[in-house]
This record gives structure tokens, sequence and C-alpha cells, in this order.
């Protein structure tokens, strides 16, 4: 996945622990992407130890960071707290494998209350660390990620758009209700809820979803987590 990443301007954020944590940054290291980890405990308390040489490594390309005091020892209380950040710097979520329960699941949950986008790679329904994943995509507050067509397909990166595809508003059969919600959802890149694109396009709600529908099945939006909209490409006006 980080070797596919390196392929465009991606910066990996994670929280230096064991798992996939250590081998995403170690990874990122390795295809010289910016790197970056977030700590639950002091910036010279590096946990665990066996990650003190990985955290150097790091600090020399990207940054450790916490918010915690420096000689904050690790804490339960302070990991779930140290989640919000990540969920909060990036600008996917992407949990490659979670328990039923567990510190991954916890970070997608306040990606997706921050209304950021989520992916899920989906697992055996037998293999219980693939439950969380699984549950994530069933309760829709994840997308799954099957590889990095994904990412450029629902966060409308154009690392795999060709000029020939860009397309003007003039020359697509576009109704003016039609033309107005795609100007409207063009303004927030990462996706824009249903009510402000009611109000930002001056669409009736009552007209709203059939339009949003229609425009999703022609190809030019996707529908995200959380009741968002995005444009899949970028068209110019």
């Amino acid at each position: 996945m980080v070797a596919e990443l390196s392929k465009l301007d991606t910066a990996i954020v994670s929280g230096l622990a064991y798992g996939i944590d250590i081998e995403a940054h170690k990874s990122a290291l390795q295809h010289q992407l910016t790197n970056h980890a977030v700590l639950a405990s002091g910036l010279n308390v590096i946990y665990p130890k066996a990650h003190w040489s990985t955290a150097q490594k790091i600090n020399k390309t990207g940054c450790l960071i916490s918010e915690n005091p420096p000689s904050t020892q690790p804490d339960a209380r302070l990991f779930p707290a140290r989640n919000r950040i990540i969920a909060a710097l990036a600008d996917v979520t992407i949990v490659v494998e979670a328990a039923e329960k567990g510190g991954a699941l916890i970070t997608a949950n306040i990606a997706y209350s921050y209304d950021k986008p989520v992916f899920a790679v989906p697992g055996n329904l037998t293999n219980s660390v693939s439950v969380g994943c699984n549950n994530l995509i069933k309760q829709q507050k994840a997308l799954i990620y099957t590889g990095i067509n994904d990412l450029l397909y629902h966060l409308n990166w154009d690392g795999n758009i060709k000029e020939t595809d860009r397309t003007s508003y003039e020359t697509l059969n576009l109704t003016r209700e039609e033309k107005a919600i795609l100007m409207a959802i063009r303004k927030s890149p990462e996706g824009m809820a249903v009510d402000e694109i009611s109000w930002n396009s001056q669409v009736p709600l009552s007209q709203l979803a059939s339009l949003l529908l229609a425009l999703e099945f022609s190809g030019l939006i996707n529908s995200l987590p959380g009741k968002k909209y995005q444009v899949k490409r970028p068209i110019p006006a």
C-alpha cells in the first residue's frame, strides 16, 4: 500500500505502535515518503522502546508529535487521545486490520465523526483481526480499500486523470439545477453535506435527493460516508 502511495506526493501519519503502525512507518522511510509519528507520551519517551531507532529516522525526514509534556510516560488513557490527533492530521484514515475492539477502531470512528473519509481493508469473515474492518464497512462508516485507485476516485486526487478526461459543464447535458449542484459541491474538495449543497445551490431539499442520485449515476459525483458528496473529477466551469 505504501509503495503504491509513493507514486504520489503523500505523507504517512501513524502512532509508532506494534503491528501496522510500525510497518507503515518503516515502509514510508524505505520509499522516502514524508513520515509523521504521533506519540502517547512525551517526545523524549519512545514507546515501545524497540521503535527508538525508527523514531529517530522519522524525525530526520518528518516529525514526532505529542501534546504531552516532556518525560510523560505512556498511559492507557493517552492512547485514545493520541488517536484523535492522527485522525485530525490525516486527509484519510485507512484501517488495515482491526479486531472487534481496539485502537484502530477508535481512530476510524473519530475520523468518521470529523466527516473525514475512512477506508477499511475487508477480510475473511472467520478472521478475528478482520472483524473490525468488516464491521466498519457494514455500518457504512468506511469505504472498501482495494488499491490506490480507490483513493484517487473518492478523494478526487488527480494522480490518474488525463487531460482528455477534463470536460466543461457546457458540453454536458445538464439542467440548470444540476449545474448549480456541481458548482456548489466543487467548492469543497473533501465533500459537502446535503444541507450545505441545498443552501449553496439554492435547490430545495425535496428535489435534491433525486438530482444527486442522477449525478452519481452519471459518474460526476461520489457519495461519501456521513451523507456527503464530492465531485468525482475536476470539471472546469
